[in-house]
């Protein structure tokens, strides 16, 4: 646990009371603080009882007065579609609001720091598709290069849950625009932009807002190493924005790098890291298994890029990465039988992360559908999809969009997975790729994932 600073015997409030809140909470509580807990959920509000921890009600003017902070959990909206009633009362009251990530920042370094030999270092990562499997396979390299590292944020842990940095020690962060757009303290050593494509408009009102909340992470935090994919205009913006002498690496899958700065792109299946106007290292990753298609060799090129600043040798970065075995519900193969394979990427929430999915494998029995987001699947290419089976509330608007490819409203998951086997053919890959969120059947995108595992199992 990371005791929050700077509040010993102050009142601090706490919105939001699922995994982060209790998290914030327990910390506040470690640093001397008097947290007062809030959740709009009665069972959300009895846990946090249960932990000892007192309740009442922050969106009350005079609870809020009472407050020195307010610290509010992500999912909570703070500014668009309308900020939350409690962070309301906290503005009138004068009360500044800031997240987790924020007090995480002014509370990590300690005193301890000074005798270490080696300086402690934070990695952030942010973009709209990879953030989870670029932080997964960063934390998983480091591990096999026996570099003490944690991995918490969006992924793992709440970062109030991570122990306080050792000797040494990389703590590897992923973060969701939501938690980079309030945080009032950014200070990444070193912080990576993968991507951009629509998602989470509504929070952050329009595309424009949603690229400003992840580019604080970068003008805000000014790391000392900046890791830019530059397929987008919006990367290849932060880009320049950022770029002072050798601070920039670039990294991308759609072209050539090979300019006089430092770059990382990937190239028919191979890995190159371009430096100072020439080639200094190739990776192979055509057999790498863990890491299917285009879009995990731009996370891999990711995490390669940050791993090289770190120091670790090129040879050692490949071992590492020959030996991932994928993270879970992100193009993970839950099995192969009869030469049909079974890919779980219920991780792709969104079209974007769909389409990339919909690239990396051939001959497709397409599983897709749920609470679709704005655009739907308009413009995807299909041309790899034999067929496919929707479900959800999507399922009729998925097929208008769908045009001449072949498909099947299947309505659940367990009947377009049963009609998908029985249609499957030597050669054919059953893949989930819902291009929706999961809520209309689900609690969450694990639980489908999950759920598809259980069925192919």
């Amino acid at each position: 646990m990371i005791p929050v600073k700077g509040y010993n015997g102050k009142r601090v409030g706490v919105l939001g009371l699922g995994r982060t809140g209790l998290a914030t909470a327990a910390a506040l509580q470690a640093g001397g603080a008097l947290p007062l807990c809030w959740d709009d959920n009665p069972a959300a509000r009895a846990l946090a009882e249960v932990d000892g921890h007192e309740v009442a009600d922050l969106s009350r003017p005079r609870e809020a007065e009472s407050l020195d902070l307010l610290v509010t959990s992500p999912g909570i909206p703070h500014l668009y579609p309308e900020a939350h009633t409690a962070i309301q009362a906290a503005w009138a009251a004068g009360v500044p609001v800031d997240n987790d990530i924020g007090v995480f920042f002014q509370s990590f370094a300690s005193d301890e720091w000074s005798t270490f030999d080696r300086s402690p270092k934070v990695v952030c990562i942010t973009g709209s598709n990879g953030k989870s499997t670029t932080s997964a396979l960063l934390h998983h390299i480091l591990q096999h290069a026996r570099r003490p590292s944690q991995l918490g944020g969006n992924i793992g842990k709440a970062v109030l849950s991570l122990a306080p940095a050792s000797d040494g020690e990389v703590t590897v962060i992923e973060l969701s625009s939501y938690q980079t757009e309030l945080a009032r303290t950014l200070q990444p050593d070193v912080a990576i932009f993968l991507n951009l494509s629509p998602d989470h408009l509504d929070r952050h009102g329009g595309l424009g807002g949603y690229f400003a909340a992840k580019m604080r992470l970068f003008t805000q935090g000014l790391p000392e190493r900046a890791i830019i994919g530059v397929d987008e205009p919006e990367g290849r913006f932060l880009s320049n924005t950022l770029r002072a002498g050798d601070n920039v690496i670039e990294i991308s899958t759609s072209r050539q790098l090979k300019g006089h700065g430092w770059s990382v792109f990937a190239r028919k299946g191979f890995l190159v890291e371009w430096r100072k106007g020439r080639q200094v290292a190739s990776i192979d990753m055509r057999g790498m298994e863990g890491l299917p298609g285009a879009h995990n060799q731009q996370n891999a090129c990711a995490a390669y890029a940050a791993c090289r600043h770190l120091g670790l040798a090129p040879k050692v970065i490949e071992a590492a990465m020959a030996g991932y075995g994928g993270l879970r519900h992100r193009c993970q193969q839950v099995a192969e039988a009869a030469g049909v394979r079974f890919i779980n990427n219920s991780k792709a929430t969104n079209a974007d992360s769909a389409a990339k999915a919909l690239k990396a494998f051939k001959s497709i029995l397409w599983i897709a559908g749920g609470q679709a987001k704005d655009g739907g699947i308009a413009g995807l290419d299909f041309s790899t999809v034999k067929k496919a089976y929707l479900i959800g509330e999507a399922a009729e608007d998925f097929a208008a969009q769908l045009g001449d490819t072949p498909h099947v409203i299947s309505g659940t998951l367990e009947a377009a997975v049963a009609a998908a086997r029985a249609d499957a053919e030597t050669g054919d890959t059953i893949l989930l790729a819902p291009a929706c969120a999961s809520f209309d059947q689900f609690k969450s995108f694990e639980e489908r994932g999950e759920l598809f595992e259980a069925l192919v199992k």
